[in-house]
């Protein structure tokens, strides 16, 4: 037996999460948190004190891609390859990674320390390229970038020291700071934004509150710092870095210590002598909500979902209640009438927010109605499109928001158990609901006879293992009894046959968060907003080649061009806006062309697209949309649950089209047979994910077909495809050298001042070369 496994954490874990078969993902998560990997032992262990069988062991740690089998490194790399991440050049990110370790794909490198791995999307589509070591996670990540970020994580990691909670100073408050903490801004570095802010109001002795909050939106500007000062206009700073702290602080703060005053005076003035980078650093990043860029960014917006965005402090109740929260509850609660609640939906006109738009108050009846005494309310928090991270953003800033929307949900349609279901790739949003189910336990909000209303509620969090398909209501629901995530044959719907064959509603998190709102406000101010089959707002990620990226609400009926080219400053560095893929991999590529068609459901169903979760992902002319067709499809066959042959087969015959195509091996009748194919699969596969699959395929033909046309010749006209271009370096070349510095793979060769070469074979076509090359010598072909 390994000495490493300690069989008694073993049974501490079996003793905390449960001994019955529906524990078997708990489990095996914690067993994989604590030694890393699943050891044979640890398994055996649990299946010999609990309910669960080697054959379900096997069958759901080889279906889910969280769970590894063989021991990994000390630490984790995991590089997004979401669809925002991909179109920025992840995979050659990924490659360098690689290199700079000296590692084979999928393996570990020689000192044990990381091991790397692909990750089908971590939720911060616009700092792309993405890349997580553990849980710390780094934004705008470049080939030539990689070693440092590396060496910063371990450095990190050796200076480490848990920082002591902040002492209150005493006396009247001068104002508050905002730091943005969801975890786009984190990446961004707002947590060393706040520590910095700690340490510098500490030394200068003011009371000043340091105020968390969520999402801010303006992904695009963080770290973003706003200094509230009572009787003055908000100052808001964007891209803030630690070093800009201390004058930050000096023009908005002061101490009424002489000798502290003295000492600050000292200090600022010494940095404005000696540090070119320090002088007048507040005036280059300060932002007023006026100016054009910002202006047209928030102008279209109308938050809804994302209400107090900026202001609320994720995890502070007392803040959610004094701007309303508990109102809408209440309310239910003392009307006392559950159907009443379901009409008031119907009448808003809200659809799910999660997938195609089923009606959301005509879901809720169908439960209520269902016979039996039992009933389950489930949050779809797994979110795996590669591409979108609305939910993430909703759980990690409103997590009371849409847990009221839940209990709300509960007492319509007669639920007195649930779970949230989120994606543990989500740590930051797990941490946060988990926080606030508990204040909501103490606070009486939740547990038996709820404000004495006899309406009894019991929420837990689940975590998901890593499967797209486990989106699907029927999969998610079969992971959550312990079993593979596969989709069930329909009908019976969950909302009749679910959780346990009871009725069970499930809906995401945008959709619940929607609720408080409509019954605080009135059915009637949603519906005014949006088109007449599509009411309300939506939440989407803006990302991609896009100029200003973030997280964005908008009135359903809002043009897609409105939103690339007002809300998003149009494509970024110049480039020609090409298409824009709107659903995630279920979605479909829609042609700049098409820009004035409406967001909304049914025009986007019109053009071969669907709403999806809210991926809004830009393309420019540099994107090749057959590539863009092979990556969706690889991730959706890679993702298949394999149940039915249409899916499971149709999807891997397209792959291979594709990939056959983007390799130059492209022949005449791949088109039409791409099209044949992706017809069956959507109409004979069993579940959505099958049926939505060739979405971005029939698309990508249907407006772009003289690219695919172009690889059968064997070109790619956008020079994106690795196997159909080449990188060169011409006789211009003055050999500054810059090109083999920056190279990640070390594929340039040549000495100063003489013509560099690239070897073909070793180029990863990243393009770094090309980018730093302050002559223009290097050329692709």
């Amino acid at each position: 037996m390994n000495s490493e496994i300690d069989i008694l954490e073993v049974d501490r874990i079996v003793a905390e999460v449960g001994t019955d078969a529906a524990s078997v993902i708990p489990i095996l998560q914690a067993v994989q948190k604590t030694f890393k990997h699943l050891p044979e032992e640890a398994l055996r262990r649990v299946c010999e004190i609990t309910a669960i069988t080697p054959a379900q062991i096997e069958g759901v740690s080889s279906f889910f891609s969280q769970f590894r089998r063989t021991p990994v490194g000390r630490h984790m790399i995991s590089v997004c390859d979401g669809t925002a991440c991909h179109v920025k050049g992840s995979e050659a990110v990924y490659k360098s990674v690689l290199h700079d370790l000296g590692i084979e794909q999928g393996d570990t490198d020689a000192d044990g320390l990381f091991t790397v791995q692909k990750v089908a999307c971590l939720g911060c589509c616009t700092l792309a390229p993405a890349v997580q070591i553990d849980e710390t996670t780094y934004g705008h990540v470049k080939t030539d970038t990689v070693s440092d970020m590396i060496a910063d994580f371990l450095e990190n990691e050796a200076n480490r020291i848990p920082r002591q909670a902040r002492a209150e100073e005493q006396g009247v408050t001068m104002g508050e700071v905002r730091v943005g903490l969801g975890s786009c801004c984190v990446a961004g570095g707002s947590a060393k934004i706040k520590d910095a802010l700690e340490d510098e109001l500490d030394a200068l002795k003011c009371k000043v509150d340091i105020k968390p909050v969520g999402c801010v939106g303006m992904c695009h500007r963080t770290p973003l710092v706003e200094v509230v000062i009572p009787g003055e206009e908000p100052v808001l700073y964007a891209k803030v870095k630690p070093e800009d702290i201390p004058e930050i602080v000096e023009r908005h703060f002061w101490s009424d210590s002489p000798f502290i005053k003295v000492r600050a005076a000292t200090e600022s003035l010494l940095k404005r002598l000696y540090s070119d980078a320090a002088r007048n650093v507040p005036a280059r990043h300060e932002l007023n909500v006026r100016d054009e860029p910002i202006a047209d960014f928030l102008g279209r917006q109308r938050h809804i979902a994302t209400e107090h965005c900026g202001i609320l402090n994720p995890s502070d109740m007392d803040e959610y209640k004094n701007l309303g929260g508990f109102k809408a509850l209440k309310e239910v609660f003392f009307k006392n009438d559950p159907q009443r609640i379901i009409a008031e939906i119907e009448k808003s006109g809200l659809r799910g927010r999660g997938g195609g738009g089923f009606p959301t108050a005509r879901k809720w009846g169908i439960v209520r109605n269902a016979p039996g005494e039992k009933k389950y309310i489930i949050l779809n928090g797994d979110e795996g499109d590669p591409g979108a991270f609305m939910d993430r953003m909703i759980m990690e800033s409103y997590p009371y928001r849409v847990i009221e929307g839940m209990i709300i949900a509960s007492f319509a349609v007669g639920a007195s158990e649930g779970f949230l279901y989120v994606r543990a790739e989500y740590p930051l949003a797990v941490k946060r609901v988990r926080m606030a189910l508990k204040e909501f336990e103490a606070a009486g909000f939740l547990g038996d006879n709820i404000l004495g209303s006899g309406h009894s509620l019991r929420l837990k969090v689940f975590e998901g293992a890593g499967a797209f398909v486990c989106g699907e209501e029927s999969a998610l629901i079969a992971s959550l009894e312990g079993r593979r995530g596969m989709p069930n044959y329909r009908p019976p719907f969950p909302a009749e046959n679910g959780f346990n064959d009871c009725p069970t509603l499930v809906n995401n998190a945008e959709t619940y968060s929607l609720v408080p709102w409509i019954v605080r406000n009135g059915a009637e101010a949603f519906a005014e907003l949006g088109t007449e089959h599509s009411k309300g707002t939506k939440v989407f990620s803006l990302a991609g080649k896009i100029e200003r990226g973030g997280l964005i609400e908008v009135p359903m009926g809002i043009t897609i061009r409105e939103v690339v080219e007002q809300i998003g400053g149009g494509v970024a560095d110049g480039r020609a806006f090409k298409a824009v893929q709107i659903g995630g991999p279920s979605g479909g590529c829609i042609p700049a062309r098409l820009g004035d068609t409406t967001v909304d459901f049914e025009a986007l169903t019109g053009v071969g697209a669907m709403m999806g979760s809210g991926g809004f992902v830009v393309l420019d002319d540099a994107d090749c949309m057959v590539e863009m067709a092979r990556y969706f499809l690889s991730f959706t066959q890679s993702e298949s649950c394999g149940k039915c042959t249409p899916c499971r087969v149709g999807t891997k015959r397209m792959l291979e089209i594709l990939t056959r195509l983007c390799n130059g091996n492209g022949k005449q009748g791949d088109i039409e047979k791409l099209e044949q194919l992706a017809k069956t699969v959507k109409a004979q596969s069993l579940c959505g994910l099958g049926k939505t699959a060739p979405n971005p395929v029939l698309t990508t033909i249907q407006y772009f077909r003289d690219e695919f046309e172009a690889h059968i010749e064997g070109r790619c006209p956008a020079g994106k495809c690795e196997k159909l271009i080449t990188y060169s370096i011409t006789d211009d070349c003055i050999g500054c050298t810059k090109c083999a510095v920056d190279c990640p793979v070390e594929a340039i060769h040549g000495e100063p001042y003489s013509v560099f070469e690239i070897d073909p074979e070793a180029c990863v076509r990243c393009g770094a070369c090309k980018t730093i090359c302050p002559v223009d010598a290097v050329v692709v072909e």
